[in-house]
């Protein structure tokens, strides 16, 4: 591949975020302290990021030229066919990194192995290199991810290589008419999440943790069971829906495949939301009027996997 640049993509420690909030790190240690927190922490977990991306941008500056991004950046910045994306932090940073990608392949990087779970990031400042070259020399092999995408009737859309959340963005009920199947129904709930696989093991399975703890009370034997999807499938959960004379709750759950969507229209006159992957920032409106078509977007994620 032609690759012209590399872009480094990185979050702020939560030491760089309480910084920037108290102004000085003398400040932070004593706001956390005072509180009873452990402020060793917040710098160790600092200083592990630090010393492995300075690694990181060292082993890469050799061979290719590269900038760093910062998340908030993403969604006004513009990636072309020419660049290879590295992001190196959590997990929710490749989500929140793939949906701006434009199928650009991402070698993620673990920064501090004993910190993050790393399900989505194959790499680690001692091995990523062997990624970065496979991409550049066009042998690489990757993992492909679908996004679940809710369109709009006014034409927005959004995407979600996690989850997409349907609801009031506020601790209220959310109002809503939900359509699948060919069944339609009015709810009141807590508003609905719907899953990719790769969000599988996230919120999604915390519904099902919730499901089955409530259940079991009941249930003795019951034995839990993780959320099974295949790449092409979305799932999605109605969280703590109400019956009532005008509410109903037929319409729980389900496979969204294929050319199968999933119909939600607004009855919320205000503070209607659907957002994504866990960033409440980044979100579309949903109040009355708006209805929402949810499936499988075109768009696709290439995620570089080791050989």
């Amino acid at each position: 591949m032609n690759i012209e640049y590399a872009i480094i993509v990185k979050n702020k420690t939560r030491l760089e975020s309480l910084i920037e909030r108290f102004n000085t790190k003398a400040q932070a240690k004593f706001y956390i302290e005072s509180l009873g927190g452990n402020f060793d922490d917040y710098e160790l977990e600092h200083e592990i990021f630090q010393s492995s991306l300075i690694s990181l941008q060292t082993q890469l500056s050799k061979v290719v030229k590269n900038k760093t991004v910062e998340r908030i950046y993403l969604p006004s910045f513009i990636f072309s066919e020419k660049n290879l994306i590295v992001v190196i932090g959590q997990d929710g940073l490749v989500a929140n990194t793939a949906k701006y990608s434009k199928s650009c392949p991402i070698v993620a990087v673990n920064p501090d192995k004993g910190r993050y779970d790393g399900i989505l990031l194959p790499f680690d400042t001692s091995n990523f290199m062997l990624g970065i070259e496979n991409v550049i020399s066009n042998k690489f092999q990757s993992k492909t991810m679908r996004f679940a995408e809710a369109r709009l009737n006014d034409g927005q859309r959004l995407l979600a290589f996690n989850d997409l959340f349907i609801g009031a963005s506020s601790h209220i009920s959310a109002r809503y008419r939900i359509s699948f199947n060919k069944k339609t129904e009015e709810h009141s709930s807590s508003g609905l999440i719907v899953s990719t696989l790769a969000g599988s093991t996230g919120w999604l399975s915390s519904v099902f943790n919730m499901a089955y703890g409530v259940a079991g009370l009941l249930e003795k034997n019951l034995k839990p069971k993780k959320p099974a999807l295949n790449d092409n499938e979305l799932l999605f959960a109605v969280r703590e829906p109400f019956q009532s004379i005008r509410t109903q709750t037929g319409i729980t759950a389900g496979l969204i495949k294929n050319q199968n969507y999933l119909t939600i229209e607004s009855l919320m006159p205000a503070s209607g939301i659907i957002f994504s992957d866990g960033i409440e920032t980044d979100f579309l409106r949903f109040n009355s009027g708006s209805v929402a078509t949810i499936g499988i977007a075109k768009e696709t994620a290439k995620i570089v996997v080791k050989d």
